[in-house]
């Protein structure tokens, strides 16, 4: 039996439409409203800098999404490795060539616009291991040996993404690694190992963290030690968020951000800006969509009959989970400042398509769900 299975003549185009999660789209276009809200207001009431631009992006991301759905999922597993590839082929030429800025080089210039090759790694990675363990048999992923691979293939762009330097990046890319492992079925001890392990080597990472890294650490421990300085940032960020209560101060009456002491209002701290003006309840109701939309993603998997199928779609939807986590974390001080942008909402064209492509696989295990893929050569498809 081929490793890809028969095609199936029965799934038409009128199938693959009843198939296709259309509650998830509905989902992704209103958070993505929701945002082009949020832009319009940090802009003073304006479409321009910003909501012109990302309402564009947001129109090729729902294309590029809506194309790689109704894609066979088939497909997707062999183009796994040579995705992974051709992102770290880029990644190599932003150390190379890369475009420098905000005092990092992470962008590749490609003419029409500049490319962050980490942002395509994330979805990359999550597609390749999830080929590599679809694979494997169940008795294989527990054995040392067989977990080689997905370390190499983790690290390497571990490695080049904090040459950037992008800390924030590296530690998604190697959290949404480490669950995809887990998720394929490794040993709990194994992780026990790898937290003592990176708990052991914090002083040594200490030694070749950037300045500005160490700061940001020190920061987060204690916030007023440089209040008009490093700290400056997330201070202003809870006072922008207290300020807001329980209904906010209105659309458009935000004071730290139309008054620009929040920085980076647009980007990095758009979820300070949207609990000022919306309050608490508008905070709460930008997580309660994106529990739903995680929520729909798991179910996605969870229906699919093969594992390529289930790890993708679970990889790329804790993925999502992690973005949303991280920036509220941050913008609120429960973790350290990393540059992590929020979703859907935050400015930002590579993290735009980046986050559309990703749901388009996930709708893509959604409409072949009922595909069955065997693990491999003489292994029936679970």
């Amino acid at each position: 039996m081929s490793v890809l299975g028969d095609p199936d003549p029965h799934l038409t185009f009128g199938k693959k439409l009843r198939n296709n999660s259309w509650g998830l789209v509905l989902l992704l276009c209103a958070t993505a409203g929701l945002g082009f809200a949020i832009l319009y207001s940090v802009a003073g009431g304006s479409v321009d800098p910003w909501v012109t631009r990302q309402a564009a992006r947001f129109a090729i991301g729902f294309t590029l999404m809506m194309g790689v759905a109704f894609v066979d999922i088939r497909f997707w597993l062999k183009a796994a490795y040579p995705f992974y590839a051709i992102s770290l082929v880029m990644l190599v030429g932003v150390e190379l060539v890369g475009v420098t800025g905000q005092g990092a080089q992470r962008w590749v210039d490609l003419g029409i616009f500049n490319l962050q090759p980490s942002e395509m790694m994330k979805l990359s990675l999550v597609m390749v291991l999830a080929r590599y363990f679809h694979g494997l048999a169940q008795d294989e992923i527990g054995k040392l040996r067989w977990l080689i691979v997905p370390t190499f293939l983790t690290v390497v762009p571990v490695i080049l993404v904090l040459r950037e330097p992008d800390l924030g990046t590296a530690i998604l890319l190697l959290a949404a690694a480490g669950m995809v492992v887990w998720l394929a079925g490794a040993r709990w001890w194994l992780f026990a190992l790898i937290l003592i392990a990176a708990i052991a080597s914090i002083p040594i990472g200490w030694e070749y963290m950037h300045g500005y890294q160490q700061e940001r650490i020190l920061t987060f421990l204690n916030p007023e030690r440089d209040p008009l300085g490093a700290g400056y940032h997330i201070m202003q960020s809870k006072i922008a968020l207290g300020s807001g209560g329980i209904w906010g101060k209105g659309f458009l009456l935000g004071t730290q951000s139309q008054l620009s002491f929040l920085p980076e209002k647009q980007t990095d701290f758009i979820f300070t800006t949207l609990a000022e003006e919306l309050g608490l309840a508008g905070g709460l109701m930008l997580l309660a969509l994106y529990t739903v939309i995680i929520s729909i993603g798991f179910g996605i998997a969870f229906r699919s009959l093969n594992q390529f199928s289930r790890l993708l779609a679970l990889g790329i939807t804790c993925t999502f989970f992690l973005y949303v986590f991280i920036n509220v974390a941050m913008v609120m001080g429960l973790v350290p400042v990393v540059g992590v942008p929020l979703p859907l909402i935050s400015y930002g064209g590579t993290a735009m398509v980046t986050v559309m492509l990703g749901f388009g696989l996930v709708l893509s295990v959604s409409i072949h769900r009922d595909v069955p893929i065997p693990r491999k050569p003489g292994l029936d498809a679970p």
